[in-house]
């Protein structure tokens, strides 16, 4: 994800997104624990994601 989408949204739809980051982090991180996950690359882009959404929450407390 982009972070030009991402200052595209609301602030409604950073947050709802945020929250289904949080939830397919969890569900792959559980997933390689048992050994289904295909991809391990996709943990280390999802928390980019999560970090990426928070930092662009955070500029706009700021300003």
């Amino acid at each position: 994800m982009k972070a030009n989408e991402i200052r595209d949204m609301s602030v409604e739809e950073q947050q709802g997104k945020l929250i289904d980051l949080k939830q397919t982090l969890f569900n792959l991180r559980f997933q390689l624990e048992i050994g289904q996950l295909e991809n391990p690359r996709k943990i280390e882009e999802t928390k980019r994601d999560i970090a990426r959404i928070k930092t662009i929450i955070r500029e706009s407390d700021l300003s």
